[in-house]
């Protein structure tokens, strides 16, 4: 299987072990927080800076510069006059393009599919379930009382889709952004990674 394959998930939908469970399927590697380490480790930011940066709605400078250039196709970008938010977000995604270039692996959120849109060898899944589901396991993964974790569901939604509507232009629930969106809560975890497993071998053949 050679593919770069990106996950973007509705909070509480186990996109993230989903992600996991499909690249030790594969054997390849598996980036989440690694790609935080990473950038930070390239950048000299501390890891804090970068934690979370995907759940935040960003308003500052990076969006109107890249309705007018294609600024994440340049690695010769400089830092100059951008705030914080948009200088992780660059870090980033020069990450994740070298991570691409490395071969095939699994990378979960952060726009990887927006930013890898440029290669042909990506393969963008979208992790949806009822907001049932995603409170009951929100409850169970981060210990929450019911009231809040069904506040952070909707929270979580709305802050990545603001954030990538920022750094994209694009809807995040677009499903014709994505090669397959699929519902774990039907599949379950298990199921929804021998799916997308299944339409990733048939793309092979």
């Amino acid at each position: 299987m050679e593919k770069v394959i990106t996950i973007a998930r509705q909070y509480g939908s186990g996109g993230r072990e989903i992600g996991r469970k499909l690249a030790e399927a594969y054997g390849i590697p598996f980036y989440d927080n690694e790609i935080i380490s990473r950038a930070a480790k390239e950048t000299g930011f501390a890891e804090a800076a970068f934690e979370g940066a995907e759940d935040k709605a960003t308003n500052s400078l990076l969006y109107s510069i890249a309705m007018g250039m294609n600024v994440y196709s340049s690695m010769d970008v400089g830092f100059s006059g951008l705030s914080l938010d948009d200088r992780i977000f660059l870090a980033q995604s020069n990450v994740i393009r070298k991570v691409a270039e490395e071969g095939p692996c699994v990378i979960v959120g952060k726009c990887a599919d927006y930013i890898l849109k440029e290669r042909s060898d990506v393969v963008n899944f979208f992790i949806s379930a009822s907001p049932d589901f995603r409170i009951r396991r929100s409850i169970r993964i981060d210990s929450l009382p019911e009231n809040k974790a069904a506040e952070l569901v909707l929270k979580k939604d709305k802050s990545r889709a603001n954030y990538y509507k920022y750094h994209s232009g694009e809807r995040w629930d677009n499903t014709l952004n994505y090669h397959m969106s699929i519902r774990s809560d039907l599949c379950g975890i298990d199921g929804t990674v021998t799916c997308l497993k299944t339409f990733l071998d048939h793309m092979d053949k």
